[in-house]
């Protein structure tokens, strides 16, 4: 994949993610906090942008969002096949749970 390929997916996972962080905060925001794992004040500057300065924050080389697990035992529970999803969801959000919010350690 060459470099510009490599960055207009950057862009386009960007943009994705914006919109849809943008439209949980404005469903139900206390839900969004907890899914997005972002501080109050973070939530409020990403609903507060414009149209214009979230295609300019998409457009950024680097990837805004990213795994939010620290543990891999979060990762091996979502990615294992022998479990009812449903459990595994459950036992996953209870281990994120107690994992601090980003940038509140």
């Amino acid at each position: 994949m060459k470099n510009n390929e490599i960055l207009t997916e950057i862009r386009d996972a960007n943009l994705n993610y914006l919109m849809l962080a943008r439209q949980m905060i404005r469903a139900d925001r206390a839900s969004a906090i907890f899914r997005l794992g972002l501080p109050g004040g973070l939530v409020d500057v990403l609903d507060s942008l414009s149209s214009a300065q979230v295609i300019r924050l998409a457009s950024s080389n680097m990837m805004l969002a990213r795994l939010r697990f620290e543990d891999e035992a979060i990762i091996e529970i979502l990615a294992s096949q022998g479990r009812d999803i449903s459990l595994a969801t459950t036992h996953a959000a209870l281990l994120m749970a107690v994992q601090p919010v980003e940038g509140k350690q």
